[in-house]
C-alpha cells in the first residue's frame, strides 16, 4: 500500500506511462480489439435471455442476463473498462456463450460515463446493479446466493468497489453478497490515477481517493478472488494487481495472481470466450468449486 501511495508523488510523466493502457499496443491493435470486443459480443446474441432490464430506477441504467435456464444459475456479473469512459454492455458478453455450456448465467451492466457522472455515482450504480440481482435476480433465472462478479480495466476497480466494505446496507445486501469475483487488469488504489492525465476527466479528490479505493476499503467478509492481469500491461496495472493480491491474502481472503503470457491490456480479457484458455479455466473453477 505504501508503494502505490507513494506513486502519487512520482513525475506526471512517469504515471502518464504507467498508466497508459492504449500508449502500450499500436493504433491498429487498440481498433481491432475495440472490433472485437463488439463482433465477439453481438456473436452471443443466441444466448442473450433478458435484455435491457433496468436495474437502478434513479439512473435508468440496464443489464442484459444471458444464459439462464429453468432453473436458477449462478451468474457472472461483469463489469466493463474503457477507464470510466467509454464501451457499454454492448462490447462486453463475449464470455456468454462459453459460460451457458457450463451452466451459468452472465449478466452485462451498463453504467454511465464519464464525464457526465462522477466516479462515485459509476460505483453508486454498479452496487445498485449487485442489489437489483440479490433481490430481484430469481424473476430472470438468476441465483441471487450465487453472484459472482468480474471485469477489466476500470471494470476491475468496479469489481473491486463491489467486494469492498461499508456500502452493503445501503443497499439492503448481505456483507457476502458476492461469492467471488475476477478483477483483471484492474485499478485498486487511486491516488496515482489522480495524479495523471486519466483526472483530466474523473476529476477525483483526496475524499473520492481514499472512498472509492478498493485497496483502502476491504471487507470484514472476503470471497475467493483471482488478480489477472497481461504479461503485456503497462507496469502500473501490474504493480497494482499484485498489491491487491498481497492485501487480500493477508486479510486472510482466499486470492489467485495470474499473469497471462502473450497477452496485452486489451486482449487478455477476450481469452474468457474460449474455454481452453488459462484464464477461463480459472474463471469456471471459482464458480464451480472443480478443481
Amino acid at each position: 500500500m505504501a508503494e502505490l501511495a507513494a506513486e502519487a508523488d512520482w513525475p506526471r510523466e512517469i504515471l502518464d506511462r504507467d498508466y497508459s493502457a492504449r500508449a502500450s499496443v499500436s493504433a491498429e491493435v487498440f481498433e481491432a480489439e475495440m472490433r472485437n470486443y463488439r463482433s465477439q459480443s453481438e456473436a452471443v446474441k443466441d444466448v442473450a435471455s433478458h435484455l435491457d432490464v433496468i436495474y437502478d430506477a434513479e439512473s435508468g441504467q440496464t443489464l442484459d442476463i444471458y444464459g439462464v435456464d429453468a432453473e436458477p444459475r449462478a451468474v457472472f456479473v461483469f463489469i466493463h473498462g474503457g477507464y470510466w469512459r467509454m464501451l457499454s454492455k454492448h462490447d462486453s458478453a463475449f464470455m456468454a456463450a462459453m459460460l451457458a455450456r457450463h451452466g451459468i448465467a452472465t449478466a452485462v451492466v451498463d453504467y454511465r460515463l464519464a464525464p457526465e457522472v462522477d466516479l462515485a455515482e459509476i460505483v453508486r450504480e454498479v452496487r445498485a446493479a449487485i442489489g437489483f440481482l440479490w433481490r430481484d435476480g430469481a424473476r430472470f433465472g438468476v441465483d441471487p446466493d450465487r453472484i459472482y462478479v468480474g471485469g477489466s480495466s476500470a471494470g476491475g476497480h468496479l469489481t473491486g468497489t463491489v467486494l469492498a466494505g461499508g456500502w452493503h446496507d445501503a443497499f439492503d445486501v448481505p456483507e457476502d453478497v458476492i461469492k467471488g469475483a475476477m478483477p483483471i487488469s484492474g485499478l485498486f488504489h487511486l491516488a496515482p490515477i489522480s495524479r495523471s492525465f486519466v483526472q483530466d476527466w474523473i476529476k477525483l479528490n483526496e475524499q473520492s481517493v481514499r472512498q472509492l479505493s478498493p485497496a483502502e476499503n476491504l471487507p470484514r467478509v472476503g470471497c475467493p478472488i483471482v488478480t489477472a492481469y497481461a504479461a503485456g500491461e503497462p507496469d502500473g496495472f501490474k504493480r497494482q494487481s499484485a498489491e491487491y493480491h498481497r492485501l487480500w491474502s493477508e486479510a486472510g481472503f482466499p486470492s489467485t495472481l495470474m499473469e497471462i503470457d502473450n497477452r496485452n491490456h486489451f486482449d487478455v480479457v477476450l481469452d474468457l470466450a474460449n474455454g481452453e484458455a488459462a484464464l477461463s479455466k480459472a474463471l469456471l473453477r471459482l464458480i464451480t468449486g472443480d478443481r
